[in-house]
């Protein structure tokens, strides 16, 4: 294996050797002022509910107009953060099944999940999810309905904010939209690698 490894790195620095000349890297301090001077004034939770929508997303600011559109969804099977669950409850009917505890070896009988959002951007429409905060990253990833909950006060401008107050942990995921990829003859699906349906309740 360490043979192969090395005859692949070695054909690597060989295409590499005749580029005398690097390419520059990009400059971004004067993009980001202007992309900083487009959002500044923004209601950054408008804003991100905006950009959301542009990457097909949806964003919700009551548990009541989310549990309606899971119910037109026909998605009455999932899971709930058990932080959330105490608030979201009232608003569930008895027509709703919601586990508090996510079982991996039952992954395909969750519609949807319901966690914590450890923050968003604004620019972008970006959710992110970490482990300090996301009760279950499977809960997360699996189901077809992701519902985010994010609250206001973490929503970031942009992504170089977002970055500098990530902290220290190591396990960040970064959803921006349903889950997409184009990678079989250009042919763009939805909810191959992670949820088809990316929905964010903001309070």
């Amino acid at each position: 294996m360490s043979d192969d490894r090395e005859a692949i790195l070695s054909r690597v620095r060989g295409a590499l050797a005749p580029l005398h000349e690097r390419a520059p890297l990009p400059v971004y301090d004067s993009e980001i002022a202007v992309m900083r001077s487009l959002i500044a004034g923004r209601d950054l939770a408008e804003l991100f509910a905006e950009r959301l929508k542009r990457v097909g997303g949806l964003t919700f600011t009551s548990p009541a107009e989310l549990v309606a559109h899971l119910q037109a969804g026909q998605w009455r099977h999932g899971y709930c953060d058990p932080v959330l669950w105490p608030v979201l409850a009232p608003h569930f009917g008895p027509d709703f099944t919601v586990e508090l505890t996510f079982d991996e070896t039952r992954v395909d009988d969750y519609a949807f999940g319901i966690t914590r959002a450890a923050a968003a951007i604004a620019e972008s429409g970006t959710i992110i999810l970490d482990d300090a905060s996301t009760s279950r990253r499977l809960a997360a990833l699996a189901p077809w309905v992701h519902v985010a909950v994010l609250a206001r006060g973490t929503i970031f401008s942009d992504v170089t904010q977002a970055v500098a107050a990530l902290g220290a942990d190591r396990n960040v995921v970064w959803c921006t939209g349903p889950s997409k990829t184009a990678d079989v003859e250009g042919i763009l699906i939805e909810g191959v690698h992670g949820p088809g349906a990316q929905i964010a309740l903001l309070v």
